[in-house]
Formats: C-alpha cells, sequence, structure tokens
C-alpha cells in the first residue's frame, strides 16, 4: 500500500511560514551553500502530491511562478474555489482525509503532503501520516503558521533516520 508522507520544513520553534505567510527564511545557514537536503531522492519514491489552496498560491505567485516545480507527479489541490484542471493538477472540494484515502487504493508511488497546516491537521488527527519528514530550519520565527497546531491524540513516533546538512536538521519518522 502506498505510504502518505508529511515532507515539510519549519523554523526551529515550529513554524511553516511566518505571520505575513512568508517563507523566505527557509533556508540553511549558508544561502548558496550546495546539496539539495535529499529532495532529489525523497522525489524518487512519490509520485502524487497533495496541498492546500494557500500552499498552491505561494508556489505559482512567489516560489515558481514561471514554472509549475512539480512536474511529472499528479498534484491535488483541496479548495473550495474550484479552476480549471490541467494534466498534472487536479482542484479538488473534498475531505483531504477522503481523498488520501482513495489515492491508497489506486497503485503508484508514494502520496507526498506538501502542506499547509490544516491538511496536516486533519491528517494527523485521522492518522493517515504513515511518515514525518521534517527539516528544522535554523531560525526562531516567533509567530506565524505552526506545523502542528493542537490535538486531542498523542501519537508516538519512532526516529527512523536523521542527518545534517547546512544546519539544517533533516528527521524522518514513522509512527509507532
Amino acid at each position: 500500500m502506498r505510504k502518505t508522507i508529511l515532507y515539510i520544513a519549519m523554523s526551529l520553534d515550529g513554524y511553516i511560514a511566518d505571520v505575513s505567510g512568508g517563507v523566505d527564511w527557509l533556508a540553511g545557514e549558508e544561502q548558496d551553500a550546495p546539496g539539495d537536503s535529499g529532495y532529489d531522492e525523497f522525489v524518487k519514491h512519490v509520485d502524487t502530491v497533495i496541498m492546500g489552496r494557500n500552499t498552491y498560491h505561494q508556489i505559482v505567485t512567489q516560489l515558481s511562478p514561471e514554472r509549475w516545480v512539480y512536474e511529472g507527479m499528479k498534484t491535488y489541490v483541496l479548495t473550495h474555489h474550484l479552476q480549471e484542471n490541467t494534466e498534472e493538477i487536479a482542484f479538488v472540494n473534498q475531505p483531504v482525509v477522503m481523498l488520501v484515502e482513495q489515492l491508497r487504493k489506486v497503485s503508484g508511488r508514494d502520496i507526498w503532503i506538501c502542506g499547509g497546516a490544516n491538511l496536516v491537521k486533519q491528517l494527523t488527527d485521522a492518522e493517515q501520516i504513515d511518515v514525518y519528514h521534517i527539516t528544522i530550519i535554523p531560525v526562531l520565527l516567533g509567530d506565524g503558521i505552526r506545523l502542528f497546531d493542537k490535538s486531542a491524540r498523542t501519537i508516538p513516533l519512532h526516529l527512523v533516520e536523521s542527518r545534517q546538512e547546512n544546519g539544517m536538521l533533516q528527521c524522518v519518522y514513522t509512527r509507532r
């Protein structure tokens, strides 16, 4: 069965965006340091990306307005503001938990949960995330959009792997 993987970066104090929704702080200690933080290896194992509308909007307007960065992967954007689908991007208005359950039944590689925090909360609460691949960026934001909001449950995890690159700490956890 396909795994659902949360692959995301956060500040040391647990935020995925600053108070204005910005992510220009997403870098290690040196801006132009070599390496890709393991991204190229990670994307070899996924063929599906799920994200919320705010994450999608940030990608196409700020982070990569010239080209779609997830070429070759089917992307599902959860939104109430439906747009016309393309070959690679489907805009859907359904609960993310239901979408993940449907996609798990279809053969393919793993499913990447790209963001944002609302989708992560829904999937975490429903115990639908199999792997938490979190990169901790060496910055304290003080405020912003939290990766993990309050939850009614405790989810025990097992550290599978960790590595450091350019001051960033990458941690990979599975559910116990």
